[in-house]
């Protein structure tokens, strides 16, 4: 691999920062700033959901991207893999993420990871 994979503390706050950026880049999001110097070209974000009833948990991928020119290079997939480890060492039983109709990558990565679900997924407003 070109690439190394490594998990953010709360110490890695100039990493997270390029984290953001690289997010806001990917998905198009002007109002952040690209960094030139240590460059991160993907990441993933995600959350642990205790289980009330068990005692175990599932993990919710909430962002992943991968920048642009580094696509199609097996970062995505090994960010999963290495989340994966870190899932099976918190005791979660499954990692969860949701893909929009019509986005085709990531169908495509999510569809050679895991079984599909065809679920509703509903926003409820708050105010």
């Amino acid at each position: 691999m070109s690439f190394v994979l490594r998990r953010l503390t709360p110490d890695d706050l100039k990493l997270m920062d390029a984290l953001l950026t690289m997010f806001g880049e990917a998905f198009e999001d002007v109002e952040l700033v690209a960094m030139k110097d240590d460059a991160i070209v993907g990441g993933l974000a995600a959350y642990e959901l205790r289980k009330f009833e068990q005692e175990r948990s599932e993990i919710y991928i909430y962002d992943l991207a991968v920048a642009a020119a580094h696509r199609r290079e097996g970062i995505a997939t090994a960010l999963i893999q290495d989340l994966k480890k870190i899932a099976a060492a918190r005791g979660a039983y499954v990692i969860y993420v949701q893909a929009d109709l019509g986005d085709a990558p990531a169908i495509a990565l999510y569809s050679k990871l895991g079984a599909r679900e065809d679920v509703f997924h509903f926003d409820i407003i708050v105010g």
